[in-house]
């Protein structure tokens, strides 16, 4: 719009009006075109030094909160932009973590400086930037209402002005809000990512521990793997070993281990071998004051062994079904023979080996009773009947003969409810025991 420039009288010696008095001079007011050509009078001017008019005072207000505006607009596009530019840097993270492991992460974060277009190298250090950027933008916009609330009074504004700047104003705050509100979802994707990472590293860190950690017992606790005992102290339903192994289908075998036992009455149950349909397959036991009694396919022959003296023996027992034939050896003397025990039967496979329980039920129901106490070690099995040499070599430390079928290895015990391994004694010590 156009503007012409009304004079009044005011300054001496003004060209082309001599009458002007001395001492006078001009002031220049701006007026719209239309109003000037209608001749228009002209509104009072105040005199220089006297207080501004409502409306003059209202328009430099207006002005003022214009700029203010302008301002406050221009800061919030350079925050949009440092807000893109954090919202790539994150989706860069989140890319580089699902394509590469640790190392790539730091390499992507580790390119620059910690500056506001770069990420921090500590994801630590990402939320904090990222929580600081949100306050920011919140004490920006809480600043802005503040400076207008001080800067003019909302009731003096006309209806139209008021109602825009209030439209702008929710326009502003909905998008940092809407802003704030995903730089939260970024932040929190972020630390989620940051604490997988890190259960994932702990949980690998441990295993290795762990490892390492059996490695060093294993080391210190057995020169090799067949010199420990189990070591079965009470006479209890719960305390016993299991081995992992299980037995083939036999029509022969040999069992020898050694023992020590002074319980009373009967030692117990030093091993059962239960499979489905027959929790006494194979079952070595000496119950209350009955004979040692050895049962295959619950067919029962009595040993004539003595071995509940709290002293180390040797005991091997052999069977084949042919016949049932059976023999009973203790401290490699052979002290029993029988036959007609389960001939013809074959000794079925994949069942439950248990040390120191007789089982009523594959695997479980052992009976307090029944439970073995003491000591065992060099449990071995073989699916042939051994020459009665073999077991006196054995038997006085001359030969070291482990199990074809199950040998005495310690990764092939486990011991539950309080049952221990330990360093057996010697096999020389064990002779000098008898």
């Amino acid at each position: 719009a156009g503007l012409l420039l009304a004079v009044a009288a005011g300054g001496r010696g003004a060209a082309g009006d001599p009458e002007s008095p001395p001492g006078s001079r001009f002031v220049c007011t701006s007026l719209p075109l239309d109003a000037a050509g209608a001749g228009c009078p002209l509104p009072p001017v105040p005199m220089q030094g006297g207080a501004l008019s409502p409306e003059e005072e209202l328009k430099a207000t207006v002005l003022q909160l214009r700029e203010t505006v302008l301002q406050q607009k221009e800061t919030i596009g350079s925050q949009r932009e440092a807000i893109r530019e954090l919202t790539g840097k994150l989706s860069r993270c989140e890319s580089a973590d699902g394509k590469s492991d640790t190392g790539t992460w730091k390499k992507e974060l580790g390119r620059g400086k910690d500056t506001m277009g770069d990420l921090p190298r500590d994801p630590a250090q990402v939320i904090d930037q990222l929580s600081r950027t949100m306050q920011t933008l919140k004490d920006r916009l809480e600043s802005l209402e503040h400076q207008l609330r001080a800067n003019v009074s909302y009731a003096a504004l006309p209806n139209d002005l008021r109602e825009m700047l209030q439209r702008r104003l929710g326009d502003l705050e909905r998008q940092l809000l809407s802003k704030v509100a995903e730089l939260e979802d970024e932040k929190s994707l972020l630390h989620n990512e940051t604490s997988a990472h890190r259960h994932r590293t702990e949980t690998a860190l441990n295993a290795l521990l762990e490892r390492v950690s059996e490695l060093e017992k294993g080391n210190s606790a057995f020169k090799s793997p067949d010199e420990f005992k189990v070591s079965l102290p009470l006479r209890t339903n719960y305390l016993y070993g299991k081995v992992k192994k299980t037995l083939p289908e036999l029509y022969a075998f040999t069992v020898c281990l050694w023992l020590r036992s002074s319980a009373s009455p009967g030692i117990g149950t030093p091993f059962s071998y239960a499979v489905p349909g027959q929790a006494n397959e194979i079952v070595l036991i000496e119950w209350g004051n009955n004979p040692i009694e050895l049962l295959i396919n619950d067919k029962v022959a009595q040993l004539p062994l003595f071995i509940s003296d709290g002293k180390w023996h040797h005991v091997c027992i052999t069977w084949t079904t042919r016949d049932g034939m059976w023999e009973a050896f203790q401290d490699g003397e052979k002290l029993g023979t029988g036959e007609n025990l389960a001939p013809w039967h074959p000794i079925k496979p994949g069942g439950v080996l248990i040390l120191g329980q007789e089982q009523d039920t594959v695997g479980g129901r052992f009976d307090a009773t029944q439970a073995f106490v003491g000591e065992m070690s060099q449990f071995n099995i073989w699916d042939r009947v051994l020459k009665a040499e073999d077991i006196m070599n054995i038997a006085n430390c001359s030969t070291n003969m482990p199990g074809n079928i199950i040998p005495w290895v310690d990764n092939n015990v486990d011991v539950f409810g309080g049952a221990t391994k330990w360093p057996v004694e010697t096999c020389e010590e064990r002779l000098l025991d008898l």
